[in-house]
């Protein structure tokens, strides 16, 4: 809930979330709906496997407009996310990049092959963050293939519902629960330093 709600102020605050998210992780998620934890877990796996068979490829679900922060323009674009988030976190050096929006894919850095494979995929089932996820899964392993990088696609994506908010528990939900729990410690100890300190004054 906590998440939830600071998620708004996080997107803005950012300026272009998945820009800041996927120069350290592979998979931008949406805020909004989150993903459910099954889905999370296959795409991650995915995208780690693809890494390794040499098919390095970034993936940002944007499921609203506020998952894009400061250019909500761009929802329902998805190649032009595409163009303008491939400017943000290639710098570097060439990323190759999927956008996954209710619309459709945007993709930058494939090969030919790949590049025509992304073309033909069929739009997601449905407008949901789960439905965005699970489009994902199958495009990036139909990609990877063209691109002669196969990769094995677990059987999680493919059994996991695509409907619904999904159950997912965001980094952010993490980190907060830590901090709370870094404090109540910390609350913890300071109260026994205080009983200790005043029962060493009583003798």
């Amino acid at each position: 809930m906590i998440a939830s709600a600071l998620a708004p102020a996080i997107a803005w605050a950012d300026g272009d979330p998945a820009s800041d998210v996927l120069l350290g992780e592979n998979v931008f998620y949406p805020y909004m709906p989150q993903v459910s934890a099954s889905l999370q877990t296959t795409l991650n796996a995915e995208t780690a496997a693809a890494s390794k068979a040499h098919f390095p490829i970034k993936v940002a679900l944007i499921a609203s407009p506020i998952d894009l922060g400061v250019i909500p323009s761009l929802f329902g674009k998805p190649q032009q996310y595409a163009d303008f988030l491939d400017r943000e976190i290639s710098f570097s050096g060439e990323q190759l990049l999927l956008v996954v929006m209710p619309a459709g894919y945007g993709v930058q850095g494939l090969d030919a092959p790949a590049t025509a494979t992304a073309a033909t995929l069929a739009k997601p089932a449905g407008t949901q963050s789960n439905e965005l996820a699970q489009a994902a899964i199958n495009a990036v392993a139909k990609l990877a293939r063209a691109a002669g990088h196969p990769i094995a696609v677990s059987a999680g994506g493919a059994d996991a519902p695509s409907g619904g908010s999904g159950g997912g528990i965001s980094t952010t939900t993490i980190i907060l629960v830590a901090l709370i729990v870094a404090a109540i410690l910390a609350t913890a100890a300071l109260i026994m330093l205080r009983i200790a300190d005043d029962s060493v004054k009583r003798f």
